[in-house]
């Protein structure tokens, strides 16, 4: 799973400088945006809810400290970087977090990342631990939510806005109601096992639907769903009979 990071600093060299470091030494480390200055930051952070901010702490303007004071919660891992040796150094070893100097020591930045890496890792798992403990406080009252693992993030769908999953290879493509779609890096065998006791039926190899879905089954082709959004699902010849039954059961 890769961390997705943005990098703020008022420099242009630096943030190439980093970029550079990064793209040699970290493969798993994404970097998705960068700024130039606390304002433009403040909002690539709102926008793309990273993992990890390698963030500057004197640019003109506004520093990195003030960026952090503008955020009302800080969801995400912060390595600051300076030039000025003294320039709240005290104060950010007493909060427990990291720094670079310039220019970034590689060793230094090797370390800063590790950490980083840990404290990410175990934020993870404990949202995963939160959505199994809605799960069974839930019970049978709401629809249970579902980890999707994607190449960048792990996000938290309801079963109930899933329409439909396709094959991709090893990956599995999901639709949702609201007409967002994302590759989850499982294939569609493990969620179809998964999400069948929730009204799922593997239509054919490739197509897992949700029968709450569908708006009729059309007899072209050998067999084909139509589904409420007007999306077509084939059905392959040895699934046909399951199908039918599973729809005239929950249509």
């Amino acid at each position: 799973m890769s961390i997705r990071t943005i990098i703020i600093d008022d420099e242009a060299n630096n943030l190439e400088n980093l970029q550079t470091i990064i793209q040699q030494y970290c493969t798993d480390v994404d970097v998705i945006a960068t700024a130039r200055n606390a304002d433009d930051g403040l909002l690539l952070i709102e926008q793309h809810k990273p993992d990890l901010v390698f963030l500057d702490i004197q640019m003109p303007g506004k520093s990195g400290f003030d960026l952090l004071a503008a955020l009302p919660k800080i969801n995400f891992e912060v390595i600051f970087i300076t030039a000025y040796d003294k320039y709240g150094i005290r104060a950010i070893k007493f909060s427990a977090l990291d720094y670079l100097l310039k220019p970034v020591d590689i060793d230094e930045f090797k370390t800063a990342l590790v950490k980083a890496r840990e404290k990410i890792n175990a934020k993870k798992q404990n949202l995963n631990m939160e959505n199994l403990l809605q799960y069974i406080k839930a019970g049978s009252k709401e629809p249970p939510k579902i980890a999707l693992p994607t190449l960048k993030e792990i996000m938290y769908v309801k079963v109930t806005d899933i329409v439909r999953c396709e094959a991709a290879n090893n990956y599995t493509t999901f639709y949702l109601q609201n007409n967002e779609q994302f590759l989850v890096c499982k294939t569609l065998k493990e969620f179809a096992d998964l999400l069948k006791p929730h009204n799922f039926i593997r239509t054919h190899q490739s197509h897992l639907v949700n029968i709450d879905s569908v708006k009729s089954y059309l007899a072209e082709d050998g067999g084909t769903i139509l589904l409420k959004n007007l999306e077509k699902v084939p059905i392959s010849r040895q699934n046909r009979e399951l199908v039918k039954i599973a729809l005239n059961n929950g249509l």
